[in-house]
């Protein structure tokens, strides 16, 4: 049982009374007993807890920094009008509004109820439990009980990049011929019959074909498009390093969304792997339009793990994954302890089977700490900055002798940088 400050409020009277007009303890117990029968009319005219039914949607998704509207259902099945106030509790990392509700629900009633939540940063919310306090008609007293009514909010990644997708695709669509004249030559997917003309080889000849037509045709072909691209994601503990806004996993899940969307309006098949010492997400054989979205979900709930990242063990499983021959894309960190002890050692294997792309986020800090140079502190500053762009500089030479591709930039200028060179890849056949 619950009491309400209308009840102190009259309870502070009685005693005035008590005092000014029956000061005797014939006069307490005449104020005790009315308030006790107040308290006791109020509990009786209580509308049935247990009728109330509690329902949501399990599951409401919504951007980073966005806001979403979760609903609740209350159904008042009793035979009477529920009073009542309710709380929809949520943790606080989703900044929920409204969460407090007025209720006075007619029997046999139902009423949707909205809190507003913007989420901070990535990953699932669970719903806290609701409490309801109902009380009687005069107010003084009543009860509360609380209920596990379960659902969830997932913040998807913000996703900032989608504005340049678009353009992208449109400068894909150009390259891949939909827009102009399909370019041909040797490749493995079938374009179009002709016909055979002297110098052309015979395996070249589709009998069936010219068994319908009067002359002997044979099979041209062009550049295959559609590939497979596999993006692992290295979610040990340098992906937890801060840069800009965000950490460097948050860089490069913008970069690996915009890749992920632009590879798949190419029509190729997209693998995601999230792992440090073991598989955190993946995203396995999407293509079209459902790998935006799953993409999202995949990643909405993966975090830095404060480990070392078992670069074998990534390797296996990436072998496991890609059997045919693909685009690896591997965003890491290119600090020489990552570059020298973890992927050296695994590099070999992997640009003996596939193409290899590394994708890095450089620091913003490091780059404006160089052009610095006001005070002692600020050279000082400069100095270590400078030896960190150069330790990097040995790092992307290095990868590129071994044949590797190396992007690095900023986390606004990433992910159009990786696009971009997904598109020359594109255009040079180079997939």
């Amino acid at each position: 049982m619950v009491v309400t400050g209308r009840l102190a409020v009259l309870a502070g009277l009685a005693a005035l009374f008590v005092a000014l007009v029956m000061p005797s303890w014939a006069g307490v117990g005449l104020a005790s007993g009315v308030l006790l029968a107040l308290v006791a009319a109020d509990l009786l005219a209580l509308g049935s807890l247990a009728a109330v039914e509690l329902s949501r949607e399990p599951l409401t998704t919504v951007r980073t920094g966005r806001s979403a509207e979760v609903e609740l259902t209350v159904l008042n099945a009793g035979a009477r009008t529920l009073r009542a106030t309710l709380w929809d509790d949520w943790p606080p990392s989703a900044h929920a509004r409204h969460r407090t509700h007025t209720l006075n629900l007619p029997a046999n009633t139902k009423i949707r109820l909205h809190t507003e939540l913007t989420p901070a940063y990535r990953g699932d919310r669970a719903a806290g439990p609701v409490t309801i306090r109902v009380t009687g008609p005069l107010g003084l007293a009543g009860r509360q009980v609380r209920r596990a009514v379960p659902g969830r909010l997932r913040a998807l990644p913000p996703f900032r990049s989608e504005r340049l997708l678009a353009s992208k695709v449109k400068q894909l669509q150009h390259l891949e011929g939909r827009n102009t004249t399909t370019i041909r030559g040797q490749g493995t997917e079938f374009d179009s019959f002709r016909e055979y003309v002297a110098g052309d080889d015979v395996r070249t000849i589709d009998w069936r074909a010219t068994a319908r037509a009067s002359d002997v045709l044979v099979r041209t072909w062009r550049p295959e498009r559609n590939r497979h691209v596999v993006m692992l994601l290295d979610t040990g503990r340098v992906s937890a390093g801060r840069v800009g806004d965000g950490t460097r996993l948050d860089a490069t899940i913008e970069a690996a969304l915009l890749l992920g969307g632009l590879a798949a309006a190419g029509g190729d098949s997209v693998d995601l792997l999230a792992y440090d010492r073991q598989v955190r997400t993946e995203v396995r054989g999407i293509g079209g339009k459902r790998l935006q979205l799953k993409l999202m979900h995949a990643l909405a709930g993966v975090s830095p793990a404060l480990v070392d990242t078992d670069y074998q063990g990534l390797m296996r499983a990436t072998l496991q994954r890609a059997r045919r021959r693909s685009l690896v894309v591997w965003f890491t960190h290119m600090d020489a302890a990552t570059v020298q002890e973890g992927l050296l050692p695994v590099l070999p294997v992997l640009t003996e089977r596939h193409r290899v792309l590394v994708v890095s986020v450089t620091d913003p800090e490091v780059a404006a700490a160089v052009t610095r140079r006001s005070g002692l502190e600020d050279l000082y500053h400069a100095a270590a900055a400078e030896n960190v762009i150069a330790e990097h500089a040995v790092a992307r030479e290095i990868l590129r002798r071994r044949g590797v591709r190396v992007i690095t930039a900023a986390p606004d200028q990433l992910p159009g940088a990786l696009a971009d060179e997904y598109l020359e890849l594109k255009r040079t056949g180079a997939l």
